[in-house]
């Protein structure tokens, strides 16, 4: 029976110079080869072409690189790409680049599926395959990265993990992928341009907090009234705003940074002063931004965005109280890339 190869970006820069020194070759070519997967994300060993042909061979012989491969890549009327990646197992996750006049943001997966069960999402729709690996998730950026600099004419300037699955329920292989995202040995990139969205899980939260993460936090929140939260995110029965609350405090005590929340406005669910007024003493324990996002529907029609007249209620009613409060209007939603759409429609 043939035995399975492993990935070699399973192992790090120290098992690769040990393996290598077990084969009877210098330490120093596990550091050549750890370059060529990272900082030049090699697809091949074939292209490593200052490692000898007998050490390619043998690499070859014991190894594999589970790269991904975009399958389908769909440019929307405003720039936004989305791009349908295959993994090395035939699943699909989906990745969405968002250019303005100063940016360009990566969206990137972190789970194939979800495992929660927002009614207003569609990729929660899609039940919870796997988690992503530390390298299916860095790959993703490096497409973005390519992507960007060939329609834009920059690199990348921003990640956030708003694509499908819930970031902080496959917390280890996130922290790694960011952790070779910002180290000079993988794309170098700034902490402070890396955001990790999360539906609220409160021992995670306090988690990051106690191991002193330097990426940004948002919270997708959509209601402080646990009720209505709960009719919406039903895990919220699991996780009620009371512990998300306190896990927030505890972020914000350890790390003194500012807490964005992403919320939805809709129509009949959380559109009235009474929301707005809860969110305001939900948030205001700390230094917040509120970010009022555009609803995007889904097949079945039962979410709708609520009117101008509700916006500008909670807008008035955030300000009024000392509180950052942005509308972001979505963008790619004629290829189904923008927030809660993605849902490998291909």
């Amino acid at each position: 029976m043939e035995t399975k190869k492993k990935d070699i970006r399973a192992l790090t820069k120290e098992q690769l110079r040990e393996f290598f020194v077990s084969q009877g070759d210098k330490a120093f070519r596990g550091n050549q080869v750890y370059e060529w997967l990272w900082q030049k994300s090699a697809h091949s060993f074939e292209g490593m072409t200052n490692i000898s042909k007998t050490t390619r061979e043998m690499l070859e012989n014991n190894f594999v690189i589970n790269h991904i491969k975009v399958d389908q890549m769909q440019r929307s009327n405003d720039g936004t790409i989305k791009n349908a990646v295959r993994l090395h197992d035939d699943l699909v996750v989906e990745s969405v680049l968002i250019p303005t006049e100063t940016r360009t943001t990566a969206c990137v997966s972190s789970q194939v599926g979800c495992s929660l069960d927002c009614r207003f999402c569609a990729t929660a729709r899609l039940k919870r395959m796997r988690n992503l690996n530390p390298d299916e998730i860095y790959d993703q950026v490096v497409a973005i990265d390519n992507e960007s600099r060939l329609y834009f004419d920059r690199p990348l300037s921003n990640i956030v993990f708003m694509g499908m699955g819930e970031p902080l329920m496959n917390y280890n292989n996130v922290l790694k992928a960011i952790d070779m995202i910002t180290s000079s040995e993988g794309l170098g990139m700034s902490p402070r341009r890396i955001t990790v969205s999360t539906s609220g899980v409160p021992k995670m939260i306090k988690k990051m907090a106690d191991d002193e993460v330097k990426f940004k936090l948002a919270v997708s929140l959509h209601s402080a009234i646990d009720a209505t939260r709960t009719s919406i995110m039903p895990f919220n029965a699991t996780f009620p705003l009371s512990d998300l609350r306190k896990a927030l405090e505890y972020w914000y005590d350890k790390t003194k940074s500012r807490i964005t929340y992403e919320y939805v406005v809709w129509k009949g669910i959380n559109d009235t002063q009474k929301d707005a007024d809860a969110l305001v003493d939900f948030c205001r324990f700390a230094p917040s931004k509120v970010n009022l996002i555009e609803y995007n529907p889904i097949a079945d029609g039962e979410f709708q965005q609520a009117n101008d007249k509700a916006l500008n209620l909670y807008i008035n009613t955030l300000e009024r109280h000392g509180i950052t409060v942005t509308v972001r209007r979505s963008r790619g939603k004629d290829i189904d890339a923008a927030c809660g759409q993605l849902a490998n429609k291909q």
